[in-house]
């Protein structure tokens, strides 16, 4: 999904004013226009996971098969030991959102407003992390064409990365739009759903690194 894609749809399912000009929250229950209620928002967004699931699937799928050829030019790769830390800052980012989504139904706005800085933070934490891990390969001379493994390490890294860029942007839209109860609720919702999922998908792909070992 492109970086611009998840934040436009949260602004789209949060705009300030249904079609009939009223405030969210006042009357229709929050819709963008008659006839178009906020599920449909975290609807579109399932279907997209479909898609991007099915992007990496198709991946793993190359991987497997490009992994099984029998002329042997396949080398195993030693991973950056930071991948283990930046997998724990992934899992700890998807924790602190939970959190701040759980102090948004409380109502604790402030406490809302840490947490999700905290995960936005965290999120650009795990960035880092992956451009440190690509530095640490290119030093021992492990680069895209090395072998068949460093350029599934690339390609697998490279391709998630995009798509946490692409959650970071929609943290940041969520961040810094007006908060507004039900609009509110259904924007942490969609990035939420998509973050979650980008720490089961990263969870998947450092198992398979793990195992190719």
């Amino acid at each position: 999904m492109p970086v611009d894609t998840v934040a436009e749809l949260l602004q789209r399912g949060g705009g300030g004013h249904s079609g009939n000009g009223a405030p969210f929250g006042s009357g229709r229950e929050g819709n963008d226009n008659p006839g178009t209620p906020q599920r449909v928002y975290v609807t579109g967004m399932i279907l997209a996971l479909g898609g991007i699931l099915m992007f990496f699937m198709a991946l793993i799928s190359a991987w497997v098969v490009r992994r099984g050829f029998p002329n042997g030019d396949w080398q195993p790769i030693e991973l950056p030991r930071i991948l283990w830390l930046n997998t724990l800052i992934l899992a700890a980012s998807s924790f602190t959102l939970a959190r701040s989504r759980r102090c948004l139904v409380a109502g604790r706005d402030a406490d809302h407003r840490h947490w999700w800085g905290v995960t936005a933070a965290l999120g650009a934490f795990f960035l880092v992390g992956q451009i440190l891990a690509w530095r640490q390969m290119l030093a021992t001379g492990l680069f895209l064409a090395t072998n068949p493994a460093s350029s599934f390490f690339y390609l697998f890294t490279a391709a998630h990365g995009l798509h946490v860029l692409g959650g970071m942007a929609a943290l940041l839209v969520v961040g810094l739009r007006s908060t507004r109860r039900l609009t509110l609720e259904t924007a942490t919702r969609v990035a939420a759903l998509y973050w979650h999922f980008l720490g089961g998908l990263w969870l998947l792909i450092f198992a398979i690194l793990v195992v190719e070992r």
